[in-house]
């Protein structure tokens, strides 16, 4: 089958229900992608599917044919990713990273949906977990992100 990851197509030769985050790591080498838990509640598996977040580690790559993936590998390509990018590095979010990717992805797409979120709204779609409790950062920085013009 065919997917389309970072605005390019790739062959994949993988079962149907063979979960995305697999094909993107094992596969194609595009390991900025983690595994946190295989259960679809930590985050850490977080990309974008058309702009929305998808937790990778639950979803059969064959319900993503014909659909454009986003990874963290890519996320700089756009420009509120690249924002967001630049605010984590100038706050220095993160601690040991590993969750970070996850949390990128899902801040992008909150403020590409929703330019400037309220705190509630920031709250509702910053939940990937983190544990080294940099919570506070990533909604500092979401915060920052969500009052400059044009996020």
């Amino acid at each position: 089958m065919e997917l389309r990851i970072n605005q390019k197509a790739y062959q994949v030769d993988a079962d149907a229900d063979t979960p995305l985050l697999w094909v993107i790591r094992d596969d194609l080498g595009l390991t900025g992608t983690k595994y946190g838990c295989g259960l679809a509640q930590c985050g850490a598996c977080s990309v974008l599917v058309d702009g929305n977040v998808v937790r990778s580690c639950v979803t059969p790559v064959a319900a993503l044919v014909g659909r454009e993936i986003t990874t963290i590998e890519a996320i700089e390509t756009d420009e509120v990713g690249k924002r967001v990018v630049a605010t984590w590095v100038e706050h220095q979010v993160a601690q040991c990273g590993y969750c970070q990717s996850g949390q990128v992805m899902a801040a992008t797409a909150l403020l590409k949906h929703t330019p400037a979120p309220s705190k509630a709204q920031i709250d509702a779609a910053m939940i990937n977990l983190c544990r080294c409790g940099t919570y506070n950062a990533i909604h500092a920085a979401v915060d920052v992100l969500a009052k400059q013009e044009g996020a």
